[in-house]
């Protein structure tokens, strides 16, 4: 059945001709009765499509989302930086280990994806409009994923820690480039302020940890790292805007999850296959029963906590991403980085000194005044949403009395 718009319906009951050259009132209230089913089933599918349109600052799902995957990034990216930094200083040191654990949790996704469905929480069943060309995407995507977990584990193999977060913060430039060249964004104050201080943050946080380099590291494992890192956060700041790009096609939060878990699994693959090559699973054996010193036991609760964690980082980052934009995620991903290095005074007593305090300073002065920029532009839009609504025309369905009665 063709489905009448108020503004068509609004239309037809103005023009309508009648015999005596007159308005029925009668005549026209019982033909705004008889499409009233067509009006109401207008109504229904445009509430059903804002409610799947859950990137919409409007919708009554986008701030729960937001939340929960801000909590997603912040706690993903803390504790695997934690966990990461744990594994390596009780002499667990395999690449293609620290490269497959980084993806080898997917199926966790399953649980977000499915339960909904099972709880008759959304009418909507995995994967349903999940195109070809969307999965073509998630699994080259996955792919370029896959390489930068590896790289990152090569980086971290041959530099010290400060030196690859300072590298990895390249990312945050190569984002504000690749952003604007890709999805069009803007440059502003805002963004350019905070990408200058957090990236001001990162230089100073090397500069106090140029005393951490390894002893016996050679020229040519130190170049290897560098380009490493530096390739791995090219990757990084390459996959922002392209999932940008192409989230931009997609309204459903729970489509999101459906291509990460393609991604993460296609990552995997390629870190399986590495893992074979090189023989990596037998070293997971050999450094679990014999290498890390904290025992057996606790080898495998790091690594399966590893796996976790990193799964709540890149469903965060991706998250982030659909929700607010490739710049903002970089952002954010960048200053955890920074606020790492809490983690490590309080966790592992690292020292705190003058240069690490004006560093996470400036960092959280950065990624604050970025939010606070976010901000005012929200309440903008809503201040000019709000005008709009309120001097646009009104659809009445049938016309006001005038003094005369008709």
């Amino acid at each position: 059945m063709a489905t009448t718009s108020p503004s068509a319906l609004h239309h037809q009951f103005l023009e309508s001709p009648h015999e005596n050259g007159t308005n029925d009132v009668e005549t026209e209230i019982a033909y705004v009765e008889e499409s009233l089913p067509n009006l109401s089933s207008f109504m229904e599918n445009k509430e059903e499509n804002n409610e799947e349109d859950q990137k919409s600052t409007t919708n009554k799902r986008y701030m729960p989302l937001l939340l929960i995957n801000y909590i997603l990034l912040f706690v993903g990216s803390f504790s695997a930086s934690l966990l990461s930094k744990f594994y390596f200083i009780h002499k667990g040191a395999n690449k293609w280990v620290s490269t497959w654990i980084q993806s080898v949790g997917f199926p966790i996704l399953l649980f977000p994806i499915f339960l909904p469905v099972l709880l008759k929480y959304t009418k909507r069943k995995p994967f349903e409009g999940f195109s070809k060309k969307m999965l073509l995407f998630s699994v080259l995507v996955g792919i370029m994923l896959g390489f930068n977990n590896l790289l990152i584990s090569w980086g971290v193999a041959y530099l010290p820690v400060s030196t690859s977060a300072l590298l990895l913060s390249s990312q945050l430039v190569f984002t504000l480039i690749l952003s604007s060249l890709i999805v069009k964004q803007k440059i502003t104050f805002t963004n350019l302020n905070c990408v200058i201080l957090i990236t001001v943050s990162s230089i100073i946080l090397a500069l106090d940890s140029s005393h951490e380099k390894p002893a016996g590291l050679t020229n040519k494992n130190y170049y290897i790292g560098f380009s490493c890192t530096i390739g791995a956060g090219f990757l990084f700041a390459l996959y922002l805007p392209v999932m940008e790009k192409i989230y931009q096609k997609v309204n459903c939060y729970q489509m999101v999850m459906e291509m990460q878990l393609i991604m993460e699994i296609a990552a995997t693959v390629l870190a399986t296959i590495g893992m074979a090559c090189e023989g990596g699973f037998s070293d997971m054996k050999k450094e679990a029963e014999s290498v890390f010193d904290k025992g057996t036991a606790a080898y495998w609760v790091t690594i399966l906590s590893t796996v976790v964690t990193w799964q709540c980082c890149f469903m965060g980052t991706a998250g982030m991403v659909f929700l607010t934009s490739s710049l903002t995620g970089g952002i954010c991903s960048t200053t955890l980085l920074s606020i790492n290095v809490l983690g490590g005074v309080v966790v592992y007593k690292d020292t705190f000194g003058g240069f690490k305090a004006v560093s996470t300073v400036l960092c959280i002065w950065g990624f604050c005044s970025y939010v606070f920029g976010m901000y005012i532009k929200t309440k903008q839009k809503k201040i000019v949403r709000k005008n709009s609504s309120s001097t646009g025309s009104s659809t009445e369905l049938i016309p006001r009395r005038n003094s005369d009665g008709i």
